[in-house]
């Protein structure tokens, strides 16, 4: 299907593609398969949201993509500072080491150790990978921006679900990972607090030069990333470059009453670098 509302800048690079994954769980008549030869590359220092009726496999991607769930076959392209790392191949040890290092992700149900406080959660990933450090600036300048300096010696219990939530953002970005995934992460959050959740994800983008990837069933939510892909059947069915809330909700009603076409993916925009 057509890409929609394509942009006129120049093709950027990839911080992570995916070439014909494929994903089953179970077998036989029970057999459900949210991956299907799905290809697809995720631009560098954009956010893009991920959207689809349920059962559409967004969710699925997200893990396969972030190293948490491993694919039936297919490859996955992770854009380091060392430069593309393959994760065909590597151990479970290896593959840890590379989510620690290179992946932050955000959960929905904000996944804070509750005996830790809230600096401790936000540097507990670097502390686990294997040599990686804090840049002791760059998390004031993290924390700050959250609005996290007067609560970082507080316990998640101590803290509002958003200020939660923001911890969980901090620990994502402070050691400066090629990617940060966020699965659903207003879903939890009512619509005042999942508004600011969103605005620090396009701050990250923004001011920071993270790259985000997202996964949501809320047409508004995405409609604050630069792309949106539409997915169905465990296929893409369609990306669309900046689309508002309206465009989305039309798009997503489309996905949940037609079949997706067997096509293959492309990039979003360029090439891995």
């Amino acid at each position: 299907m057509r890409t929609a509302n394509t942009p006129s800048e120049a093709p950027t690079a990839i911080a992570v593609r995916a070439e014909a994954l494929t994903k089953t769980y179970g077998s036989g008549d029970a057999a459900v398969r949210p991956l299907q030869n799905l290809s697809i590359g995720f631009p560098s220092g954009r956010f893009t949201a991920v959207m689809g009726p349920s059962g559409s496999g967004k969710s699925t991607l997200m893990h396969v993509l972030a190293g948490l769930d491993i694919p039936d076959s297919g490859e996955i392209t992770l854009a380091t500072g060392r430069g593309p790392v393959s994760f065909s191949g590597l151990n479970e040890k290896q593959l840890t080491l590379l989510r620690r290092s290179s992946v932050g992700f955000i959960f929905q149900a904000y996944n804070l150790i509750p005996a830790m406080t809230a600096e401790e959660n936000i540097v507990l990933p670097a502390s686990l990978g294997g040599g990686s450090t804090i840049d002791t600036a760059f998390f004031r300048q993290v924390v700050e921006r959250l609005g996290l300096s007067e609560r970082l010696h507080h316990r998640p219990f101590e803290l509002s679900g958003g200020q939660q939530q923001r911890v969980a953002v901090a620990r994502a970005l402070v050691s400066r990972p090629s990617v940060v995934f966020a699965d659903e992460p207003t879903g939890n959050l009512d619509q005042a607090t999942g508004a600011e959740v969103l605005d620090l994800l396009r701050t990250a983008v923004d001011e920071f030069g993270q790259t985000v990837i997202m996964v949501t069933h809320d047409a508004a939510a995405a409609a604050q990333a630069d792309s949106t892909v539409l997915l169905a059947d465990g296929r893409v069915m369609e990306t669309l470059h900046r689309p508002s809330a309206e465009q989305l909700a039309a798009a997503m009603l489309h996905a949940g009453s037609a079949a997706a076409a067997p096509v293959t993916a492309r990039a979003i925009d360029g090439g891995m670098s």
